[in-house]
């Protein structure tokens, strides 16, 4: 008997202890495992809502902007409420409980900004008609600071008092502060294209207007239909180069223009001058920086025709080239050696309109990857090629009006359509 209990206890205590131990590292698993997948939640959750917030301050912060992202602020931190001034310290939006509190933190919030620096205000040292009722413990007050300035201040009022709700506020101050410097970048970015626009405006030859004019008026007595076609070509052109909004719009509408230019400038040579353009249908609707292909096809004319005895040939090509369009402005003109192309990319005279200032456009709205292409030889003339993409995030037309405003002109001096809108064909002006 003592023999057989002995078995049963040797055989039994095992299992007693593996089924402890297999309960126990299941109770423990359970235990550790449902806050992790709670942290998962938590971690996902703020992804989210910060994801959402450059979105929406990238054109800088204002009441509507201010109300979006104290929402989203206030369901990330999970506190009481959260405030958002501009920088002079008047209110754009409070979400949340204990907003008549805010009246109370005017004074600090005018002291965060004169100094540059966080406050924190306890709930103890504030008036309150509510204190047996009133969840407020602290409020973090932080100015967003830009460029030395502070741009907005953040007011986040919290249930608890401690380092974690000052930690949680610091952080998403950051966070919210170097979204505001990137709007700042974007804005500056903004303005640097508008400048370079205008320097490209003001690069419009004072002579092509002269002349422009000027030939219109000889043909006035001589053929006053063929004047009047040229006077409006003229009227659009200018009316497009100088307007004073877009920083972008479609290759269709460039080109178009660009056939203004053509016109004007093959009946100031007559025969000298011929133009050939070739666009296909797919490719009118990208999008491309204003004024991007003008200079290449003036430094055709000017420097690669006008000097050549005899005149030539002007080739502006638009066509598909996969999830790209390729666009080409070729003369057969004088050419030039290929080692001064460097000298040429880096010029900013007038007798040479600069490569650069094209190539830095492409690389800040396409990329670095995106450049001109030239080919070139003296006698040989020259081939400027770019290759743009159909579609980048946040680049799009803002020149449509003018397509609209400009009604299409049904017939040309030759009786033909315009140019421009000849897909695939290829057109000399008579």
């Amino acid at each position: 008997m003592d023999a057989v209990s002995g078995l049963l206890t040797t055989q039994v205590i095992p299992w007693g202890v593996a089924t402890v131990a297999v309960v126990a590292f299941v109770a423990v698993y359970v235990r550790n495992r449902k806050p992790s997948g709670a942290i998962d939640d938590a971690v996902l959750e703020a992804v989210y809502l910060m994801s959402t917030a450059p979105v929406e301050l990238r054109e800088g912060l204002d009441q509507m902007v201010a109300d979006k992202v104290a929402t989203r602020l206030l369901q990330l931190l999970k506190c009481i409420a959260v405030g958002i001034t501009d920088g002079e310290g008047t209110l754009l939006s409070w979400d949340g409980e204990a907003n008549d509190h805010y009246v109370d933190l005017v004074d600090t919030v005018g002291t965060s900004i004169r100094k540059h620096r966080r406050e924190v205000v306890s709930h103890d040292k504030m008036p309150c008609n509510h204190r047996g009722t009133c969840r407020m413990r602290t409020a973090v007050i932080v100015p967003l600071i830009v460029e030395g300035k502070t741009e907005a201040v953040l007011i986040v009022v919290g249930r608890t008092r401690g380092k974690r709700i000052v930690q949680m506020a610091d952080a998403v101050a950051s966070f919210v502060g170097t979204q505001l410097e990137s709007a700042r970048l974007e804005e500056t970015k903004h303005q640097l294209h508008q400048a370079e626009i205008k320097a490209l405006r003001a690069q419009i030859s004072p002579h092509f207007v002269y002349n422009a004019l000027n030939t219109i008026s000889s043909l006035i007595r001589t053929d006053p239909e063929e004047a009047r076609e040229l006077l409006q070509d003229f009227a659009d052109f200018t009316r497009y180069c100088f307007r004073t909004e877009g920083t972008f719009t479609t290759l269709s509408d460039e080109l178009r223009n660009i056939d203004r230019y053509l016109t004007i400038e093959s009946a100031r040579y007559g025969g000298r001058l011929n133009v050939r353009l070739k666009i296909a249908p797919e490719v009118q609707s990208v999008v491309v920086p204003f004024l991007l292909i003008q200079p290449l096809v003036e430094n055709a004319v000017k420097h690669g025709i006008a000097t050549k005895p005899g005149g030539g040939t002007v080739t502006v090509t638009a066509q598909d080239y996969g999830t790209e369009a390729e666009i080409s402005v070729e003369d057969d003109g004088v050419g030039m050696d290929p080692e001064l192309l460097d000298g040429m990319r880096d010029s900013s005279s007038s007798a040479h309109i600069g490569l650069t200032g094209i190539n830095r456009r492409m690389h800040q709205v396409f990329g670095n990857k995106y450049s001109l292409m030239v080919e070139t030889a003296p006698g040989a003339g020259m081939k400027v090629t770019m290759r743009v993409p159909k579609f980048v995030r946040g680049v799009r037309p803002d020149m449509l009006k003018f397509a609209a405003e400009v009604p299409e002109q049904t017939a040309r001096r030759n009786g033909g359509a315009p140019r421009s809108a000849l897909p695939n064909g290829v057109a000399n002006p008579g």
